[in-house]
């Protein structure tokens, strides 16, 4: 079952990231996104996992070191718990990014491409993003938000 969960966990997600970077001015893909209910049937994977090995789990968290960490994900149940853990912390990450872009007024031709970034390795394509964030100068925005 823990193979099969840990397998299941990135479909869970696909559907927001493919409306995010295929229909992004579809206004229900915005209405969706703007939801962070979005996440809960990766939380419920999450649970199912981490409960197996919640004592693991705990002590990994509450007295963190290398070792412990490495006792954990040294677990199917543990792995997969990180896994489906990072999966929904990509995807609530991803979808910030998807509505700040859209109030910013990016275009989605370099939204979705970050998106596939933050989709692989979410801290670089969440560090692009702000980066762009800051230096941003949209077309609409107003001139004292610009400064």
């Amino acid at each position: 079952m823990t193979g099969t969960l840990f397998q299941i966990t990135f479909y869970l997600a696909a559907p927001f990231w493919l409306l995010m970077i295929f229909a992004p001015t579809w206004s229900v893909t915005s209405r969706i996104v703007s939801s962070p209910l979005t996440v809960l049937p990766l939380l419920a994977v999450y649970t199912v996992l981490a409960v197996q090995v919640f004592p693991e789990l705990w002590t990994a968290v509450s007295s963190p070191d290398i070792d412990t960490f490495r006792e954990l994900v040294a677990l199917a149940e543990g792995a997969g718990a990180l896994w489906a853990q990072v999966i929904a912390w990509d995807l609530l990450v991803g979808q910030w990014m998807f509505l700040q872009s859209r109030k910013l007024g990016l275009s989605p031709w370099l939204t979705g491409p970050l998106l596939v970034l933050t989709i692989l390795l979410s801290p670089f394509g969440l560090l692009v993003f702000l980066a762009l964030r800051a230096t941003w100068r949209g077309a609409d925005r107003p001139q004292e938000q610009r400064g």
